[in-house]
């Protein structure tokens, strides 16, 4: 009778550990953790008006987490790296949760942004964890596994956007913060109880769509390469349209006068930014697989052009054309379509560089970008007190194109020659019988 146990317990086992399985779970942590980014910007009218603590302040918040999420991620990676995925989820639901918690309390802006720091911790642990499984699990498929992954954050928001902002008109932003906080915290900490190292099969190691390095360059390594800054510059500049829009959209619908007008879509009737929000969310998330797909296929660079050239477009087709309501929505929506790129092209394109054993911690180090990225969301509130929109819409705008033209240039030249040299090296290596010595703290 034991001989059908275990043949079951090996089933569940193997269903477990398969790839796809993996990475289901992590599109659905990423889902359940994208809120407290994506549905932020739900919560800072009606904290304001209950404080009065000022935008600016208030935005100061937001700008904390994204730096918190995003700069603590090469910290995560690593005890990624080192202990495996479930420890690093498990705490990162902890603090998820326990960060919406204590914004529902929050008295003053100090504990606002503890409350900041403490989400952020946890958007980080989850975020970093799961791209870098996908990327580890995915070597042949790496840009299509990283856009799912991430298309979990960009997208999962705009299922819960709705609830969300109803349970605030109807219960206060108090009881959407606490109830919302402790469901996602604590789905997200039962799904980590399932994730396992990843251990990809042996015939998606030997698949290689694009052109990648054959040397796993650890963190050390690779921030001191001239290719890993331009990247690192080029995603400043492509994340700062979509932060500033992500923590801002809010303000502005509300200065052009339209926020709470109702606006029908497929008979479905809602306040105009409500509408925005599952837009945008739906763009941002349905953007990321698609791009890194094509990515696979066509190249990083050259769709990384297309689509940084597509978000500076739409910056300015928001500036001129999103004082009506609809062309508002349209424009909103196809700044997240072409800014969802980044967070599938760019892990993508990170372990093609540098290599796939030390991808977790490696991707998340060029992720915190977004955090340097973050840090301008406050100076944008500021430039619109006396400049007016305009002048940060043309400013984003801007280095959206300039990150577009660096890709096709700058980057794809120097990203060539970087692999070209590994792979010499790496000959070199096979032929001198050396070896790359580990690096310090490394558990090999």
């Amino acid at each position: 009778m034991a001989q059908p146990d275990n043949a079951v317990a090996g089933a569940y086992t193997a269903r477990r550990h398969s790839r796809w399985v993996q990475l289901t779970i992590g599109v659905i942590c990423m889902g359940l953790v994208a809120n407290l980014q994506y549905a932020w910007t739900l919560f800072v009218e009606p904290m304001n008006a209950q404080h009065h603590w000022g935008l600016a302040a208030i935005q100061t918040a937001f700008s904390i987490f994204i730096v918190t999420e995003t700069w603590l991620v090469p910290i995560e990676g690593w005890l990624v790296d080192r202990f495996g995925p479930r420890p690093v989820v498990i705490g990162g639901a902890i603090c998820a949760g326990l960060g919406w918690v204590l914004d529902a309390y929050a008295p003053n802006l100090p504990v606002l942004y503890l409350a900041a720091v403490i989400s952020g911790v946890g958007a980080g642990c989850v975020y970093g964890t799961c791209v870098g499984n996908a990327l580890k699990w995915f070597p042949d498929r790496r840009g299509l596994a990283a856009g799912l992954t991430a298309a979990g954050f960009g997208a999962g928001a705009a299922l819960t956007a709705i609830p969300i902002g109803n349970m605030i008109q109807h219960a206060g932003y108090q009881h959407a913060f606490v109830f919302f906080g402790l469901f996602q915290g604590t789905a997200i900490l039962l799904l980590a109880t399932l994730l396992v190292t990843p251990n990809p099969p042996a015939f998606a190691r030997g698949i290689k769509r694009v052109v990648a390095t054959k040397i796993d360059y650890t963190t050390g390594e690779m921030i001191r390469s001239p290719v890993f800054w331009v990247m690192y510059a080029m995603f400043v500049c492509v994340a700062t349209g979509g932060i500033i829009a992500t923590a801002q959209i809010g303000p502005i619908a509300k200065e052009y006068g339209f926020a709470s007008m109702p606006m029908s879509f497929f008979a479905v009737t809602l306040p105009l930014l409500t509408m925005t929000l599952s837009v945008n969310n739906l763009c941002n998330g349905f953007t990321r697989p698609l791009c890194g797909a094509i990515s696979d296929r066509i190249g990083r660079e050259n769709t990384m052009f297309l689509t940084f050239l597509g978000e500076g477009l739409a910056l300015l087709g928001l500036m001129h054309f999103g004082h009506h309501p609809t062309l508002f929505v349209v424009f909103s929506g196809l700044i997240f379509l072409f800014y969802g790129d980044i967070f599938s092209n760019f892990p993508a394109t990170c372990a093609d560089t540098f290599g796939s054993k030390y991808a977790a911690g490696n991707a998340g180090t060029l992720y915190t970008a977004k955090g340097t990225a973050a840090m301008l969301v406050p100076v944008a509130s500021l430039l619109s007190v006396h400049g007016g929109w305009n002048v940060v819409f043309i400013a984003a705008a801007c280095i959206a194109i300039a990150g577009s033209v660096s890709a096709k240039f700058v980057l794809a030249p120097m990203r060539r020659r970087w692999i070209e040299n590994s792979a010499k090296e790496s000959e070199q290596i096979a032929f001198t019988g050396a070896f790359r010595p580990a690096p310090l703290g490394s558990n090999e």
